[in-house]
């Protein structure tokens, strides 16, 4: 059996009754004025008892002082054990802690600020700097052979077969292009990088926002719609509106706002028709009955 079903329940009496003990040493450690009202007690074993007095201190709504006393066994005299403030069951708590990476949201970065990123951040992969091979799934993968043995046969062409010891070198040819293609760079987006793009911006600026549910067409068919370039340039683009809410913004193909520019053409004004004078007819006038009689 073990020691925690042998200890007993029922509160020790003298522990019990140990109340003035319990609040003289709340009293001790608490603030002048903060200890309230006895309000309850729970035996932690043989011969051991907390006392919970209420926590009148501001900004501890819900707390209560709990000290535990003690005698030993055959003892008579009750002795302190500890004195600690400890929240109640309805007791006003602070949030859980969240470590700041997770607390940064968009717009709380300012001038000055630095925002480091991990170095396995998932939404970066490593970039090509022109040492080492490209990534797997970059767009220069599987074309460093390819791209110089391509070179070196067309320079092979238009200069008589030269030797193959002074044709260029293909990794500095790769790198050229990578640079021309801005990848030359230490990271560069993820696949979950870009995932996670697109949908933030469609979450924003997409087909299922109020604005697109009522506007007359989307920004495929906007004259005020940017272009991107990259894979993105299938979805999405930037709104060079500046009466639309996404002026600047990066929008969905399928977003659309009351600033299309097909929405309303503003038609020309109506001109009245020249007047017409007919003067191959007679034209009949009434004579008035009072005139035709004099």
């Amino acid at each position: 059996m073990s020691a925690a079903t042998t200890r007993s329940r029922t509160p020790d009496r003298l522990c019990a009754e140990a109340v003035d003990l319990a609040r003289a040493a709340a009293e001790e450690v608490a603030a002048p004025g903060v200890v309230g009202e006895h309000v309850s007690l729970v035996s932690e074993g043989d011969r051991v008892v907390t006392h919970f007095f209420e926590c009148k201190e501001p900004g501890y709504r819900g707390w209560r002082w709990a000290v535990t006393v003690a005698r030993a066994s055959r003892a008579k005299v009750v002795t302190l054990d500890e004195s600690v403030l400890l929240p109640g069951p309805d007791a006003l708590l602070a949030p859980e802690w969240v470590p700041w990476s997770e607390r940064l949201r968009p717009g709380d970065l300012g001038p000055g600020d630095l925002l480091p990123t991990e170095a396995e951040d998932l939404r970066l992969e490593p970039g090509y700097s022109g040492e080492d091979v490209p990534p797997p799934n970059s767009a220069l993968a599987g074309t460093t052979h390819d791209l110089a043995e391509r070179v070196e046969q067309e320079d092979a062409e238009l200069t008589d077969r030269r030797p193959a010891d002074t044709f260029p070198n293909g990794r500095g040819d790769l790198a050229s292009l990578a640079e021309e293609l801005g990848m030359r760079r230490a990271r560069v987006l993820s696949r979950y990088g870009l995932h996670t793009a697109a949908d933030r911006w469609d979450e924003s600026f997409g087909a299922k926002t109020p604005m697109a549910q009522a506007a007359p067409a989307s920004c495929v068919t906007c004259g005020f719609l940017v272009p991107i370039a990259g894979s993105l340039s299938q979805a999405f683009g930037i709104c060079a509106n500046e009466f639309s809410p996404a002026d600047g913004h990066v929008v969905s193909l399928s977003y659309g706002c009351g600033g299309h520019s097909e929405a309303a053409v503003m038609p020309k004004t109506p001109q009245p028709a020249p007047p017409v004078l007919d003067s191959m007819a007679a034209d009949a006038f009434p004579l008035d009955e009072d005139l035709g009689h004099s």
